[in-house]
């Protein structure tokens, strides 16, 4: 029992400077420790989870041809994550994330199957944490999407396909709203959000969000990109 509760304290550890470094935007450092958490603890969903978000934060900034590999790499751990601990929301959110990420470099009826999966899990992870604001923002995100497919495509997604899951921008702005409400300084929430309102034809609330998005500091290397696009459409004339 002490050799266990040790090793357990050893992952945690090492878990937690894996995540000092991801936040200080060192993904090679972080992908290292969480490796190392893995050869403590195999079955260490966490390390998992955490593994995938690294990969998808590092391949938002890559190149695009560069990327495919990282969302790959990303998939493979998230599904591991979920299937050593369905219970974890964390798992369930990086799972439906790297789906969604793969999904881009697959046929379309590919897609259809993957956005069904994707709905499944991100319900799962806000069923499981109403507070996890990452899978609000990713399930606005997919709302917003589902928003921009035409009356037609759906239909023949329905009649070939097997169907997308129901959802629109109305959806989007609850989910979107909601992730602002339980993370205000995340830049990703704000600027997803400004981009529902854009596609939503209301650029006054799509510049009241950008504006207030740029208030905040960059807690992902992607989001330098963001403040780049946000500063873009507000200097943009209208």
């Amino acid at each position: 029992m002490t050799a266990l509760l040790l090793l357990l304290l050893s992952v945690s550890s090492v878990l937690r400077d894996g995540d000092d470094a991801f936040r200080r935007f060192r993904y090679t450092e972080a992908i290292v420790l969480y490796e190392s958490a893995l050869t403590r603890n195999s079955d260490a969903s966490g390390a998992h989870w955490r593994l995938a978000r690294c990969y998808i934060t590092i391949g938002d900034t890559v190149p695009r041809d560069r990327r495919e590999p990282y969302y790959r790499d990303a998939e493979r751990h998230a599904k591991l994550s979920v299937e050593t601990d369905p219970l974890s929301s964390d798992a369930q959110t990086w799972y439906a994330i790297a789906t969604g990420y793969v999904a881009m470099y697959e046929g379309v009826r590919a897609k259809v199957a993957r956005a069904n999966d994707i709905k499944r899990a991100l319900d799962r992870a806000v069923e499981l944490d109403p507070r996890n604001d990452v899978a609000h923002s990713v399930l606005g995100t997919f709302y917003r999407t589902l928003g921009k497919v035409g009356w037609m495509e759906r239909q023949l997604a329905d009649l070939l396909l097997g169907g997308l899951p129901p959802g629109g921008f109305a959806d989007a702005e609850r989910s979107l709203l909601k992730a602002v409400e339980l993370a205000p300084d995340i830049i990703r929430h704000r600027f997803e959000l400004g981009q529902l309102y854009v596609d939503m034809e209301r650029p006054d609330d799509a510049k009241r969000v950008f504006t207030e998005a740029l208030r905040y500091p960059p807690v992902l290397a992607s989001d330098h990109g963001r403040i780049e696009r946000m500063k873009r459409r507000l200097a943009a004339p209208r």
